[in-house]
């Protein structure tokens, strides 16, 4: 099929395109998401075909407000309202306890859990409202890869399987949102993105648990990225934890008879004198930038095949950087420069 790129103007033809059962990208302030009607059981499995998911790892819910979630979930506790109130519309998935049968099983993965979250960009609100239903919404990327934080990236990987993009620019975050479990009596984090555990302690005057362990085979996860791969470029990705091992990089890097991506701030790139067959791509000043970028700079070097290794800075796990270090250990496997 043909893709077609949307722009604000064409909200009610990508909404048409989401009420005719077929799948539309749309853009948040984290990353972008591949969008389909989520009480159309048939629509929301092509979202799973288009992008080669597992059918068991639910998907987030996107809605237009507290009003759409009440419609699904079960009634609201007190401490939930107050995190709506906070954080919505933002960076914050929320998992609720459903109403008997409301959500197809293509959704949640057969759980009595759903994800929620109301997005923090204006376009793809007005997208919701347009369509009339609440839209699900993974990242809309080739599964296990990168996530896309521009039209650009969706339309590499997703070309001709889906019916348009809605492109409203560069996403705000470049990591996906932070989900939180309030379908337990104890509140638990299963993925870290820009709203912290702290933040959200202290809304609801409670200790919130940090569950990110590896779901096993036989599980279905809560969450997204909770079981399978994700974020890996083709390249192995090295993370290089220290400042003191940039020389050493710099002196490995230089042996390789192949080109070597190197993803860091401006600091250790501008600091070094780096070889021929080294190609950099800055993260910026910061963490903040860095978790900006990081993402961009995975696709960059997946775009060069002839790219096999890619190191890449660590930054401090506090506050954006617990979200920017979970998805470099997930790109890495868990490999670091200096366990070569």
């Amino acid at each position: 099929m043909d893709t077609n790129i949307y722009t604000k103007k064409d909200l009610k033809l990508a909404a048409k395109d989401i009420n005719d059962g077929q799948l539309v990208s749309f853009p948040t302030e984290t990353v972008y998401g591949l969008g389909a009607d989520a009480t159309n059981e048939k629509a929301v499995k092509a979202v799973y075909a288009a992008k080669g998911r597992p059918s068991d790892n639910p998907l987030i819910v996107h809605v237009d407000g507290p009003d759409m979630v009440k419609q699904y979930a079960q009634p609201l506790l007190p401490e939930a309202q107050s995190l709506l109130d906070t954080f919505w519309p933002g960076p914050l998935t929320i998992i609720f306890k459903l109403k008997p049968n409301v959500l197809s099983k293509a959704v949640t993965g057969g759980l009595d859990t759903a994800a929620f979250r109301n997005p923090n960009n204006d376009v793809t609100l007005s997208l919701i409202r347009e369509a009339g239903v609440p839209i699900v919404g993974p990242s809309a990327n080739t599964s296990g890869k990168p996530s896309p934080t521009k039209a650009e990236h969706v339309y590499h990987d997703l070309k001709g399987k889906i019916a348009g993009i809605l492109d409203d620019g560069e996403s705000k975050y470049g990591v996906e949102s932070t989900v939180l479990d309030m379908s337990t009596d104890k509140p638990a984090i299963l993925r870290p993105g820009a709203i912290t555990a702290d933040q959200i302690s202290k809304v609801i005057n409670k200790p919130v648990l940090d569950q990110r362990t590896k779901v096993a085979d036989d599980q279905v996860p809560k969450a997204p990225g909770m079981k399978y791969k994700h974020y890996a470029p083709n390249a192995q990705v090295y993370i290089v934890d220290d400042e003191d091992e940039w020389q050493e990089a710099v002196d490995w890097a230089a042996k390789q008879d192949h080109p070597v991506g190197i993803m860091a701030d401006n600091h250790n790139i501008n600091g070094y004198d780096w070889s021929d067959n080294v190609e950099t791509f800055s993260l910026g000043d910061n963490v903040n930038s860095a978790s900006h970028l990081l993402f961009a700079g995975l696709r960059h070097f997946d775009n060069e095949p002839e790219v096999k290794s890619i190191l890449t800075q660590a930054f401090s796990s506090y506050g954006i950087g617990e979200a920017y270090m979970n998805r470099l250990n997930k790109s890495a496997g868990q490999v670091h420069f200096h366990l070569k």
